[in-house]
């Protein structure tokens, strides 16, 4: 297993949660790194991305000023914090490494197994 993720399960609206996902050294270093999530009966869309160094972090825009992705080159892992969680965000978050293309778009080369995310009302 290359990238890992993991901290998904059943909050409350309004409620916070933490992302992780543990990746290989070789994925993770110089590489962007983002998180995607995918519900029911939808294509898989952006949440966030972090360049590289950690310096750029790009989000869509329904979880920008709520949700923060961070990056820690010791721990090799990279995380998604999301705050005022909402029942749209009820999903499976994925996380990506290395874009093959554009940072939004699904086209990257390593994907880790997904986790799932809920959010009651």
């Amino acid at each position: 297993v290359q990238l890992q993720a993991s901290g998904g399960g059943l909050v409350q609206a309004g409620n916070s949660l933490t992302l992780s996902c543990a990746a290989s050294g070789r994925i993770f270093s110089g590489y962007g790194m983002a998180w995607f999530r995918q519900a029911p009966g939808k294509e898989r869309e952006f949440v966030a991305y972090v360049n590289n160094n950690g310096r750029i972090a790009l989000y869509t825009d329904s979880v920008k000023g709520r949700s923060t992705i961070s990056r820690d080159t010791a721990k090799n892992t990279v995380y998604l914090q999301m705050n005022s969680l909402k029942p749209e965000d009820t999903a499976v978050y994925y996380c990506a490494g290395r874009p093959r293309g554009i940072y939004y778009r699904p086209t990257y080369d390593y994907w880790g197994q997904g986790t799932q995310v809920t959010v009651s009302s």
